[in-house]
């Protein structure tokens, strides 16, 4: 194991998508790894069984709480409001940005030296070319809002306390335990139960990236991120939403049809959304392993 490597990783948010792929690819490499679950989770049993990982329950608002220990890396996935009408409750996302706040003081209290933040692609707003780091910033939903505000905040107190912080904006991960009402679980769910999925017109250009290369991303950032960086954490690669929901019905094998051009596109409907990970592959050697048919084949093997 490289010296330079982490060797104590604790991460909040870890039984997401992404959290678990990284959960598991730090174990498999032998790091230690401690994850604060919100201790309501129903997902706490995808983690994975393991003498390497040791369990918080806490809630964000309560990391305070936390302490008498020493880690190497903080991963900050933890997160309230992500999906649905809570991305635009104003009372629960700026509660967020002091959930974050309290996670960078956690790092300081445990001697962490690197802090790496999940920011977002809706910190951007909408944007018709690929979104690099440099892209200006000019978010929609209080979700936006708060993550980039965040950025900033964590920035601030990482400055303070010495910390390396590194700030990642996620694009669409898609891959085992995300939630269910996404476009992609929630295909594979109907087209596995004969349930006909009915889609907008599917002319969105979008970019998908599998989670275990996310966890990947991760993982070199903690190694070779930069200090004060922003990395667009995605595939590169863009395609029409339609050629992903053809695909899932070819992968699945279904002859369950899709109702495409059923639904009509929503009042801000963002039609193209693509990340330039020039800089996360300049800095850390990243290139995604996995292609979306490559994903999804995967993602069917743990079902």
């Amino acid at each position: 194991m490289s010296e330079n490597l982490t060797t104590h990783a604790i991460i909040t948010g870890p039984t997401g998508a992404i959290g678990i792929a990284l959960v598991n690819l730090l174990i498999s490499k032998g790091f230690r790894v401690t994850v604060v679950v919100n201790p309501e989770s129903k997902r706490v049993e995808n983690l994975p069984k393991s003498e390497l990982l040791s369990l918080i329950y806490c809630d964000l608002s309560d990391l305070k709480s936390i302490s008498g220990f020493k880690c190497d890396t903080f991963y900050h996935l933890g997160w309230k409001g992500t999906f649905g009408s809570d991305r635009n409750d104003l009372k629960m996302q700026e509660e967020n940005i002091q959930f974050s706040k309290d996670a960078v003081q956690l790092a300081h209290r445990l001697q962490c030296k690197t802090f790496i933040f999940a920011g977002s692609q809706a910190e951007y707003g909408r944007v018709n070319i690929p979104i690099s780091p440099d892209t200006p910033t000019s978010p929609e939903s209080e979700y936006g809002k708060a993550k980039l505000k965040t950025g900033f905040e964590c920035s601030k107190l990482c400055n303070q306390f010495n910390i390396k912080f590194i700030w990642t904006r996620i694009f669409s991960v898609y891959g085992p335990y995300d939630g269910a009402n996404t476009m992609v679980s929630s295909t594979i769910t109907k087209l596995k139960n004969n349930i006909i999925p009915e889609f907008t017109k599917c002319e969105q250009q979008w970019d998908y990236l599998y989670s275990k290369d996310a966890a990947s991303a991760f993982y070199l950032l903690a190694e070779k991120g930069r200090h004060d960086q922003i990395y667009c954490i995605g595939s590169g690669q863009v395609f029409p939403l339609r050629y992903y929901v053809e695909t899932i019905q070819k992968v699945i094998g279904s002859a369950t049809p899709l109702k495409i051009g059923a639904i009509p596109y929503s009042e801000n409907q963002v039609m193209y959304l693509c990340a330039d990970i020039t800089t996360l592959t300049q800095d850390t050697g990243f290139v995604p392993q996995y292609s979306f048919k490559e994903g999804l084949f995967d993602l069917l093997q743990t079902q």
